[in-house]
């Protein structure tokens, strides 16, 4: 293979429903990092129908050229459309570097996509860099979060790479920026379309996204159960938060799977980070680590959580939790 034919650091933009996924903005930014080490461009492809006018938005955020394919069979996210619109793209473009989010439809797509572009894709990166070579370094836990892994593919090209939600930061918009938007038209098979979207049931939640909120108690093992974490829930209550929690919470069916920080859960970036009853594995860290603030609870004074926590308690949370929630519920009483 001929990687001098390969340039460029291309993102594909998720979308649902017309709106920029937050992913896409964050993938952006390390995308601008990378091409400017390459001194190359960031280039955004934009798959949907009738979305054309979110291409100035992907510019601002960092994007120099933006692919825009609008087209009926992009309406929704379905595997092959989209995977033969963006082999098509990949083909035509030969670019260096392709990023996609570890969503469910990036995780779905990233795959497929590797497979018919014959080259490499490192799932779940937490960091991405280029070497002296001009490769792209892509770090990634591995052996169950134990060790961090850092993988190259040298000898194919594009080099693909998933990364989580709120793994890497959006730069900040830059209005004005000057850019290009292409239109390209995607040469379909129809005939491999086996899969239709009948129809999509939206599930009705009142909460809010744990990787949105800006405050979040979360609990572990030290918790217990379910009656340990209605005290957590009025503790988030007071303090206008939400009720996060450690894998060992969802496993034993006391919290669902889209509340769970960490490796296996979700990357969160939270202000004000409470972990109450949580030893701080590192699977569990790799997930709140980059907390603006970490307050921790836990009676073992030697738990790994101390180490990242801006504040440490070493207390029963049973105990201190309470407490903790009347003392700021008297002071949001005294502020009214």
């Amino acid at each position: 293979m001929d990687k001098s034919q390969y340039k460029d650091v291309y993102v594909f933009v998720e979308q649902r429903e017309g709106v920029i996924q937050k992913v896409a903005l964050e993938l952006l930014g390390k995308a601008r990092e990378l091409a400017d080490s390459l001194q190359e461009q960031v280039v955004a492809m934009l798959l949907g129908h009738g979305v054309a006018g979110q291409a100035q938005e992907l510019i601002a955020y960092g994007a120099d050229v933006v692919l825009c394919a609008d087209a009926p069979e992009l309406e929704e996210y379905n595997t092959e459309p989209y995977a033969q619109a963006i082999t098509q793209i990949v083909r035509e473009r030969k670019p260096s570097i392709v990023l996609i989010g570890a969503t469910t439809i990036g995780r779905d797509l990233g795959p497929r996509l590797s497979a018919r572009l014959e080259t490499g894709l490192t799932a779940d990166c937490t960091g991405l860099a280029i070497s002296e070579e001009r490769d792209l370094l892509m770090t990634r836990p591995a052996f169950g979060g134990n060790l961090m892994a850092t993988i190259m593919c040298k000898q194919h090209r594009p080099q693909m790479s998933t990364v989580r939600p709120g793994v890497m930061r959006a730069k900040p918009r830059e209005e004005g920026r000057d850019g290009k938007v292409e239109n390209i038209e995607i040469r379909f098979d129809a005939s491999k379309f086996k899969v239709r979207i009948l129809k999509t049931v939206k599930e009705q939640k009142n909460r809010i996204d744990i990787t949105e909120a800006k405050v979040l108690v979360s609990g572990g093992r030290g918790v217990g159960n379910a009656e340990g974490f209605e005290m957590l829930g009025k503790l988030a209550e007071t303090i206008h938060a939400e009720v996060s929690s450690s894998r060992a919470m969802v496993d034993a069916g006391v919290m669902p799977h889209d509340r769970q920080v960490g490796q296996t859960g979700k990357t969160v970036r939270p202000d004000l980070y409470f972990a109450l009853g949580i030893s701080g594995a590192i699977q569990h860290l790799a997930g709140m680590e980059e907390s603006e603030f970490i307050i921790a609870v836990n009676k073992d004074k030697y738990a790994p959580i101390f180490g990242v926590a801006d504040l440490g308690i070493v207390g029963d949370v049973k105990k201190v939790v309470p407490l903790l929630t009347e003392r700021l519920a008297a002071i949001r009483k005294e502020e009214k």
